[in-house]
């Protein structure tokens, strides 16, 4: 009940009661600079999912579960993946900050997930509240293991849930970016 009181008073990504705005913070979303000042109304409790969301209309990051159980709401910071509900927006300062629409059309993370529907694994896109969640895993996990086992695909993706239950066909699409990304390579 208390839960639901301070839900009711405050924004969403942000606790009621909340001490003095922060300061002034300044980083890159997706290549472009952004700065906060005290003015915007950002408290020292706001996360990183509502900044973006709320404040910079990237609603391609989803908040599920709101409490870091799901991963939708994956982003990259620094090129690692972090989940923005369990990310303070303060922690943002002074970093580069990727969401999903950050990625061109053509990454082959994307392209692989789009593509992903095979017999026998089915779809990688059911309803795909998730999608965005599992690509930025997937492209974070790539970059750092371009040859992946589907037991290591398996493993880097356990913190992300679909509810929808394509697990077979998300683990075919990832091994199919790195396909991609081998070939890209390869040929450049």
């Amino acid at each position: 009940m208390a839960e639901q009181a301070r839900k009711d008073l405050a924004p969403a990504g942000q606790a009621a009661a909340d001490p003095a705005p922060v300061g002034r913070i300044r980083f890159r979303v997706n290549g472009a600079e952004v700065e906060f000042g005290p003015e915007s109304g950002l408290s020292p409790s706001t996360t990183l999912s509502y900044l973006l969301r709320e404040k910079l209309g990237l609603t391609g990051l989803k908040v599920s579960c709101d409490e870091g159980a799901c991963g939708a709401c994956t982003v990259l910071r620094d090129g690692k993946a972090v989940l923005s509900c369990m990310s303070l927006a303060i922690e943002a300062d002074g970093h580069d900050i990727q969401t999903i629409e950050g990625l061109a059309p053509d990454d082959p993370v994307v392209e692989a997930f789009a593509e992903q529907s095979e017999p026998g694994h089915g779809t990688a896109l059911q309803c795909g509240f998730c999608t965005p969640g599992f690509v930025m895993t997937t492209k974070a996990f790539l970059d750092e293991n371009p040859h992946p086992t589907l037991a290591e695909v398996k493993e880097a993706l356990s913190g992300n849930i679909c509810r929808c239950g394509s697990y077979q066909a998300i683990a075919q699409a990832v091994l199919h970016a790195a396909e991609k990304i081998e070939r890209r390579r390869t040929s450049s």
